[in-house]
């Protein structure tokens, strides 16, 4: 599985040993494929004049007397000829094989249909906010992945696959586990079952809230997470701020301050106190846009990750890769939905 564009496969050796039948065969249905959708932009683009005509003339037309009743009959019949037209080119495309290139793409990603990140919050025996996912949904979610031939990669191989820093192609079924904020459930509550199902876990954390905040863990614990080798730990800002109002909040060179001091803080923080190269980035309440992204790259963020609901793809940018906020509901065909890359 390969995904983002930086990861894309390159076409392979027998596609440019095809018969030379087979490049004309593809020639002749790309024409047809070009002349049919040009055919398809020019009736649309007809209809919708007709229509924006329609509905300035019509309203005319109906208070008219029995003289104009013609004219919207002729309306009418038009826009229905159009549509029809427009029906039966979609059915006559459909009906072709894929374009050359679409061809090539699809064997190059063989089943690629993107990763899905699945990203937790907390952990308890009940649930206890909307962001609490009970250990025993949270087990069950290990064990469906583990009985259905799923592999949980690290996150960061996912990224450097993004990137374009790795040539080995991604496991068929890939998924991947994060963790924001760095709450106590996770020592608690997730690490026994990490432990036991051996799969790896990204934790994005603030550091205001390290053994600081009742609800968070110590720095040693999360110490202790890194010590079993199925832990990474990565940046989530220095306190977890709302860049929307803060942006509100703040004059354009205050602002501009506070998010610096937001993403470097965080990343100095993190690396003094666990040795690690901190270079992923989770966006607080999933809140970017193109200052922040810029900001985070020249901050030596390589990768920064929203809280989208749906799997990674092709076209993503690599600043902005979406995630599944996980439920306690998210479990039995939902989760299997989530998983699979069939779930919004």
């Amino acid at each position: 599985m390969t995904v983002c564009p930086e990861g894309k496969t390159a076409p392979d050796s027998a596609s440019k040993n095809k018969p030379q039948s087979t490049h004309r065969f593809f020639s002749v249905h790309s024409v047809v494929r070009r002349w049919l959708l040009d055919l398809f932009c020019y009736l649309q683009a007809e209809v919708s004049i007709i229509n924006s005509v329609a509905v300035r003339l019509l309203p005319e037309i109906g208070s008219a007397a029995g003289r104009d009743a013609q004219a919207a009959g002729w309306l009418s019949w038009f826009r229905m000829k159009k549509s029809f037209l427009l029906l039966l080119i979609s059915v006559l495309l459909s009906g072709l094989p894929p374009a050359e290139g679409a061809v090539k793409d699809k064997k190059d990603t063989s089943g690629a249909e993107g990763v899905s990140i699945l990203l937790y919050h907390r952990f308890g025996p009940t649930v206890a906010g909307s962001m609490t996912v009970t250990t025993a949904v949270f087990e069950s979610q290990l064990r469906y992945l583990k009985n259905h031939g799923y592999t949980v990669i690290p996150l960061s191989r996912l990224v450097d696959n993004c990137r374009g820093k790795t040539a080995t192609p991604l496991p068929s079924k890939a998924v991947v586990l994060v963790a924001d904020d760095g709450h106590k459930s996770v020592y608690t509550c997730m690490l026994p079952l990490i432990k036991k199902y051996r799969v790896p876990v990204t934790l994005f954390l603030y550091p205001s809230a390290i053994s600081n905040a009742p609800y968070a863990m110590t720095w040693e614990q999360i110490r202790n997470l890194k010590r079993t080798g199925l832990f990474n730990l990565q940046g989530h800002t220095y306190w977890h701020p709302n860049f929307k109002m803060e942006k509100k909040r703040l004059s354009s060179a205050e602002y501009d301050k506070f998010v610096d001091m937001q993403l470097r803080k965080s990343k100095e923080k993190l690396e003094k106190e666990l040795g690690d190269t901190i270079n992923m980035l989770a966006w607080p309440f999933g809140i970017y846009d193109d200052q922040l992204v810029k900001k985070a790259a020249a901050a030596g963020y390589v990768a920064a990750f929203t809280i989208e609901r749906r799997p990674v793809r092709h076209s993503d940018n690599i600043m902005e890769l979406p995630r599944y906020l996980m439920r306690n509901k998210d479990s039995g065909n939902a989760f299997a939905a989530i998983v699979s890359g069939e779930s919004p």
